[in-house]
């Protein structure tokens, strides 16, 4: 059964969508602040989030950015502002959807069921675990013998573009184009030399790394098993 996520301190909306949801077969969950949704995403996420912007502690934009950290989950974001920029920040914050309070609800179910049938696949886990550090992808911070490490923003957010698709080859164009907002291939020079500082963050051997590997021309890949048996052996074979 689809499970929804919503979001909301506005108690009777809460109690109308619910009803509605279950109605319509979904299996539901409630949260009236940011803090309940964030530690309920991190136990058990669901597959849509329904997400209002005003909460009384932890903002919903930030609900949406720390659920955007290692989740691909749809999230309609519900809102009393229909201005413009708000719209902006918040589909560029990772929303699938926006909606201005007051709304229809038959609207909104549809827009959900748009939003479902969409979703991309991805990383729905909040940690990556290597033999040498945790990349907390909820908490957005990277641990190493049960002590944070220093990132800077720059540095988490290649982290995390390339902690979200463990093994996959990340072509430098993309990791412009998510990290900085750029495409040119001429700012190619950004990557490496970010990557050389987050090797000698991480990596037990910089010099040889194990789980941040460049492929010349090509791009990156994380690979998180590549300090465990084999794959330290397809780490070694590939070009750093």
């Amino acid at each position: 059964m689809t499970t929804v996520l919503v979001v909301d301190d506005q108690v009777p909306l809460l109690q109308t969508l619910e009803m509605n949801l279950l109605e319509a077969g979904y299996d539901v969950d409630l949260a009236t602040t940011g803090g309940q949704a964030l530690a309920r995403t991190e136990r058990r996420l669901a597959d849509a989030v329904i997400l209002d912007l005003d909460l009384p502690d932890v903002s919903g934009m930030q609900v949406l950015q720390r659920i955007r950290g290692w989740s691909t989950v749809p999230v309609i974001v519900l809102s009393a502002s229909a201005t413009q920029i708000q719209k902006v920040a918040a589909l560029d914050a990772g929303a699938s959807d926006y909606v201005t309070k007051p709304f229809s609800m038959d609207e909104l179910m549809a827009r959900m069921r748009v939003a479902l049938r969409r979703r991309q696949t991805g990383l729905d886990r909040p940690a990556v675990v290597t033999q040498h550090f945790t990349i907390d992808l909820a908490a957005q911070q990277v641990t190493r013998g049960g002590r944070a490490v220093r990132l800077t923003r720059t540095e988490w957010r290649i982290v995390a573009v390339l902690a979200r698709q463990p093994g996959a080859l990340i072509s430098q164009r993309q990791l412009l184009a998510e990290v900085w907002g750029v495409s040119n291939p001429h700012h190619s020079n950004y990557v490496r030399v970010f990557l050389v500082a987050i090797r000698r963050k991480l990596e037990p051997d910089p010099a040889h790394p194990r789980y941040f590997i460049t492929e010349r021309g090509c791009g990156v890949r994380f690979l998180p098993g590549a300090g465990l048996g084999p794959m330290a052996d397809i780490a070694a074979a590939v070009p750093a």
